[in-house]
């Protein structure tokens, strides 16, 4: 019994919706039309030709396994491109026909014209599920000071994409700060709630090469069609398109019709708009539309939060000094706080230690330098000093007043505790005082830490801020 073309794709589409997502069948696979079916070929109908390069790079596999299934061995797949409806207004408007050119609908181009189909370098490396990492997501993006407006501001695009204030949403700061994880938090989310929505991620140095590519090949407008069909386009990395004057001419007219369609603009850099040298001031001056927010480095509670996300994110448990530890001395980078995580499992794993301070020392040496410093006396002099607000030659010197007095005792205890300093060295450090008076101040503090809780409490912090201002130095 012979088929037709549609009852052959239809069978075709039940087995790819058994092997892709639901978001990617939707993007992918239902504009897709079925044309004709001849000589044990089906031909194919795709929005345009970078929608068909894509399947190509993404899906060939699965689209040969597919149609050998439905038509046998022998069976193949032919595309026909039908441009974008810009394109096909543009073609109406002026025509140009060529001599020998076959019999086609408006708006076709045939498959057989495209001897060499563009092809975007790096392309294989994106990620097929519009490009988004299934695992950044809002649900795991700790909120702190550090992040507050920027991610207050994703949440309300996820709800309203394009119809909020904020757009385009320019998210910058320092590399490792979580930059990414909120944007593509921001597709996860919109992919969540709207199945209507299309969401598309890329870097700006893949989006830098897909120009060049499609330049090269002479199909800058099958390009700027396809990004006009997203919903919300994401852009990493904007800062990179400085001193590339094409790349932001072809961007500027991509971002313009996105905007005036109501569609989402989410950007990220690594400075805000009005420090990005080397890029167009009608550029700028759009990215001054929406709002500009910036995440700055988490503070210690806010590391912490982060740090425990991720070990119940990998199944993993920390002694609480542990994870005190990591966090005084990684605090500029979020991706070196789970860098670390995963190094310390590793390590722990492979030379079977258990995980403790010494060992964490071992592995964050690879991260930092600043946990080798030696803590010096004068150190814990000045900083006790600030943390009490007296002078630092009070403590060297004569004075009994009591807030002085415990200031300078508990100075002792800490350079005791916390340096390889010798007892009369560190006399020496306050006044000249001999080894007796700071073992009689080391007394004093330790009878304080048994008795007082808030003075416990006060040592324990200093101690901390004692390693947490190490790391800056």
């Amino acid at each position: 019994m012979s088929r037709d073309h549609t009852a052959v794709w239809d069978s075709c589409l039940q087995i790819i919706r058994r092997n892709v997502n639901v978001q990617s069948f939707k993007t992918w696979f239902e504009p897709i039309r079925p044309v004709r079916l001849a000589n044990e070929a089906l031909t194919i109908q795709v929005p345009n030709k970078f929608f068909y390069e894509w399947l190509e790079e993404h899906y060939v596999h699965l689209l040969k396994r597919t149609i050998r299934q439905e038509l046998g061995d022998t069976g193949r797949l032919e595309y026909q491109i039908l441009m974008g409806k810009l394109n096909a207004q543009r073609n109406a408007m002026a025509p140009r026909v060529k001599k020998n050119a076959p019999n086609l609908e408006p708006g076709e181009v045939s498959g057989s014209q495209i001897k060499n189909p563009f092809v975007i370098p790096g392309i294989k490396k994106l990620k097929i599920e519009s490009q988004l990492n299934p695992n950044y997501l809002f649900e795991n993006y700790i909120e702190g000071d550090c992040n507050r407006l920027a991610r207050s501001a994703g949440q309300a695009i996820a709800k309203n994409p394009g119809g909020t204030a904020f757009n385009p949403l320019v998210i910058f700061g320092d590399v490792g700060l979580g930059k990414t994880h909120l944007a593509q938090g921001i597709g996860n989310e919109v992919l969540k709630r709207f199945d209507d929505k299309t969401v598309l991620y890329v870097s700006s140095e893949k989006f830098t090469n897909q120009i060049i590519q499609s330049i090269k090949n002479n199909a800058v407008n099958d390009f700027v069609n396809f990004y006009q069909l997203v919903d919300v386009l994401i852009v990493d990395d904007i800062q990179f398109l400085e001193n590339k004057q094409k790349t932001q001419e072809i961007f500027f007219h991509i971002f313009n019709q996105l905007h005036q369609n109501g569609k989402q603009i989410i950007l990220t850099s690594d400075r805000p708009p009005k420090d990005m040298n080397g890029m167009e001031e009608r550029l700028i001056s759009r990215f001054k539309w929406g709002l500009s927010a910036d995440i700055q480095a988490p503070d210690l509670e806010t590391r912490m939060a982060i740090l425990e996300s991720k070990m119940s994110d990998e199944g993993v448990e920390l002694p609480s000094d542990v994870v005190e530890f990591i966090c005084y001395n990684i605090k500029n980078s979020i991706r070196e706080l789970e860098g670390v995580l995963i190094s310390l499992v590793a390590q722990s794993a492979l030379n079977r230690r258990e995980i403790d301070i010494s060992l964490t020392k071992d592995v964050i040496k690879n991260f930092v330098t600043q946990i080798n410093k030696e803590i010096t006396v004068e150190f814990i002099q000045n900083l006790v000093a600030e943390h009490f607000s007296v002078p630092v030659d009070k403590l060297k010197g004569q004075t009994r007043k009591r807030s002085i007095v415990i200031a300078r005792q508990l100075s002792m205890f800490l350079a005791k505790k916390l340096t390889d300093k010798s007892l009369k060295a560190i006399g020496a450090n306050f006044g000249g005082r001999d080894h007796s008076t700071v073992i009689y101040s080391c007394k004093a503090v330790q009878d304080l830490l048994d008795t007082d809780l808030v003075f416990k409490d006060t040592v324990s912090e200093l101690e901390k801020k004692i390693q947490l201002s190490l790391s800056d130095r």
